[in-house]
């Protein structure tokens, strides 16, 4: 076998992954996370910084739908986010839905932590209890500028009480 033949066949293999990695990525990517016969619940945030269509909605760690939509209401300026949830998946109506994710760089996702009433949500109506995403790098800096007085000077130490 002749070196060009060689570079012919590693070539072909290798396009062949990666249409078998797209053709992957196409069948479990866009459109993959809405279940079948989910219900639609929708929740206000004043920051939902990260959240985009297709992003995981999970309760107690678990996936139980995603993000269907996204838009800002013009009279409140919150953003207001549509979920699809499993229907198999009863969501109480205490819940608290917040934007959080998966370590420093992880993707964010919605998570439902459950509450503990008898009454669910039905498919329209709102969680009353949300938390919006925080932003890392504001947090940095307050915590910064907070502890950012000057430090004493240690040449004035001891002078204060000194007798003359």
């Amino acid at each position: 076998m002749t070196k060009q033949s060689l570079e012919t066949i590693v070539g072909a293999a290798v396009i062949a992954g990666a249409f078998g990695f797209l053709a992957f990525a196409l069948q479990n990517g866009a459109g993959a996370g809405v279940p079948a016969g989910a219900y639609t619940l929708s929740a206000r945030f004043n920051q939902a910084s990260g959240i985009a269509p297709g992003a995981d909605v999970r309760l107690s760690g678990v996936k139980v739908g995603s993000v269907s939509a996204i838009t800002l209401n013009t009279k409140t300026y919150q953003a207001e986010v549509s979920l699809a949830i499993a229907s198999s998946i009863p969501v109480p109506d205490d819940s608290v839905v917040k934007v959080t994710a998966d370590g420093l760089l992880g993707a964010p996702y919605i998570a439902i932590d459950p509450g503990a009433s008898d009454v669910n949500l039905k498919a329209g109506q709102s969680f009353e209890y949300a938390r919006g995403s925080v932003d890392l790098l504001t947090l940095l800096s307050t915590f910064i500028q907070s502890g950012s007085s000057p430090a004493p000077d240690p040449a004035d130490a001891g002078t204060e009480n000194v007798p003359e």
